[in-house]
């Protein structure tokens, strides 16, 4: 990998998008581990931070896709992205975790239907 290339978009991408649906997803996994309580409701300690995180997932995802998606053209002869095998690998782990982000950024909206 060269010093161009790095995982740094979709790793943070992920990490910012498991940020802005612990708030919602938090509460169902301690649900579905057989924690209850009154306190559960009261888990919103990162609910304010919400936009941040969420704004940070678009923009690192937004980053690494552009980076994933880009034209092999403007890839360096013998880089990863110039090699067609890892460049599909690549795209298919970033829509994998773009999925997943995008589960996670939307769980305020729909997990209080199984809840």
């Amino acid at each position: 990998m060269s010093k161009k290339e790095s995982n740094l978009p979709i790793i943070g991408g992920t990490i910012a998008a498991v940020g802005a649906g612990i708030c919602c997803a938090g509460p169902l996994v301690l649900l579905m581990l057989g924690v209850s309580g009154s306190w559960i409701s009261n888990l919103t300690l990162l609910e304010p931070y919400r936009p941040l995180f969420i704004l940070a997932v678009i923009v690192l995802f937004g980053w690494a896709g552009w980076n994933v998606y880009r034209p092999i053209e403007d890839c360096e002869p013998g880089s990863a992205c110039a090699v067609p095998q890892v460049r599909k690998q690549r795209q298919i782990i970033f829509l994998v975790t773009a999925l997943i982000a995008l589960a996670l950024v939307t769980s305020v909206y729909w997990i209080p239907v199984f809840m």
